[in-house]
């Protein structure tokens, strides 16, 4: 099939170089020259393991090609993806300007059947505006509009398109139905399923998908919190919790909140979507609450190790910048959160991530440093805090540490050790909602 993918941001470039590598002809349009010259290049211009090497494929056989001109990579294709930003606005709803915008550019340029097709994630009624939008040029029996979320997650995303655990597809038409089939068929071998149904249920869909996921690990911090009060430990408890084969063991472990470019988002835009049907949403707003809290909770910590509000002459180790491991995204990371408290507080921190940095000094420049290691953060250090659990920092040569810090202590806000282990090594450990381990010897 003939593929057209409007925008090459994190979904559109997956999304168009997975549709390449089942053998469809596939043209992405940009409207940042640069950005599609550097991909004509050969750069890939996301961190998402595993995509270079079928980008470098299917751009070298020619079926994953890049433009900044929309009607020649609308003219051939059968199908054309918006996969544009969906930013929050003021008021907590999704802007639809980029994907209103190129809709209505489509509706001058369209000359024969196409079906579009909404990737980004949009709220409740889009495909019906975007549907308004094409016809105010454009006779309806040239198009019809669908909604097709995408449940993509960072990190492994190319096997979350490649391998669906489930598709789902808004359309009333026949006739975009067999469209859709025909070219989700090749990812469902193993019997996964692709589920029809109405536009805005599909919407629906992934708002209520995302927004559950983030319920639950606002749930698990406020049981880390009362655990820590009540001296129990959370992870016994989520593992007695997740055992239940009706809870399940995903999405238990407690941290320092969530961040990245979906979770925040889309519970903020569905809590938007139920203020506009007169509903008060109160869980999702308890759940934006917990997170907002729940990412400072490690600069809390810290302070109240020193003593002190005033951090002054402090430095702070921290492992991990990207809101999640095996992505440079920093999109609402609880790292950018906790960097803010313990500057305004006076402390220099001096970070290392494998993935993330450039992106971080792109937001501070030179109020923090950047380290070529995780061993070099800890010269001259403090404390070490944890933010990003990559797999790097889960078995780190603990003689290096302990030599390195000043006070011999350790903020983990992903739960990355065992207490006992901490206990025997004489280290100062705090984490989340498991019994701090004390080493009085050590406090400042």
């Amino acid at each position: 099939m003939n593929i057209a993918v409007v925008g090459t941001g994190y979904v559109g470039l997956v999304s168009g170089t997975c549709f390449a590598e089942t053998g469809n002809n596939v043209t992405c349009v940009d409207i940042d020259a640069k950005k599609v010259e550097r991909m004509r290049n050969g750069e890939v211009p996301i961190f998402e393991p595993g995509l270079e090497l079928l980008f470098e494929r299917n751009t070298k056989q020619g079926r994953l090609t890049f433009t900044t001109d929309l009607k020649a990579a609308i003219d051939d294709a059968q199908i054309i993806f918006l996969a544009l930003p969906t930013p929050p606005g003021e008021d907590g709803s999704a802007d639809l300007s980029y994907i209103l915008g190129v809709a209505k550019q489509l509706s001058v340029l369209i000359t024969d059947y196409k079906v579009i097709v909404d990737k980004s994630t949009v709220p409740v009624g889009t495909a019906e505006r975007v549907h308004a939008a094409l016809a105010q040029n454009l006779d309806t029996d040239l198009f019809d509009v669908v909604s097709n979320p995408e449940f993509l997650r960072e990190g492994v995303a190319v096997d979350d398109f490649m391998k669906p655990d489930r598709v789902v597809i808004g359309t009333k038409s026949e006739k975009a139905k067999q469209l859709m089939q025909q070219l989700y068929e090749p990812f469902v071998r193993q019997g996964n399923p692709i589920y029809f149904m109405d536009e805005r249920s599909a919407e629906m869909t992934k708002y209520a998908a995302n927004s559950y996921l983030a319920a639950r690990i606002s749930f698990m911090n406020e049981i880390a919190n009362i655990c820590e009060k009540a001296g129990a430990n959370v992870d016994m408890v989520r593992i007695g919790m997740g055992s239940d084969n009706r809870i399940g063991k995903r999405f238990l472990f407690p941290g320092v909140g969530y961040g990245g470019s979906c979770f925040p988002k889309d519970v903020q835009a569905l809590a938007k979507t139920a203020a506009e049907y007169d509903y008060d949403f109160k869980i999702l707003n308890s759940v934006m609450d917990v997170n907002k809290i729940q990412k400072t909770v490690l600069a809390k910590k810290i302070k109240a190790f020193f003593g002190t509000d005033d951090l002054t002459g402090k430095k702070i180790a921290m492992w991990g910048l990207a809101f999640k491991p095996n992505t440079d995204d920093i999109r609402e990371a609880p790292a950018l959160y906790i960097i803010d408290e313990l500057l305004e507080a006076g402390a220099t921190v001096c970070a290392f991530d494998p993935e993330a940095m450039d992106n971080v000094k792109e937001l501070y420049g030179d109020k923090i440093t950047f380290a070529s290691n995780q061993y070099e953060a800890l010269e001259g250090a403090d404390i070490l805090t944890i933010v990003t659990e990559w797999s790097v920092f889960r078995t780190p040569d603990f003689k290096k540490v302990i030599g390195a810090l000043k006070s011999n202590a350790i903020f983990d806000g992903r739960n990355l050790y065992d207490l006992e282990k901490m206990n025997k090594l004489g280290i100062h450990y705090v984490s989340i909602g498991r019994n701090p381990i004390e080493v009085e010897e050590f406090s400042a």
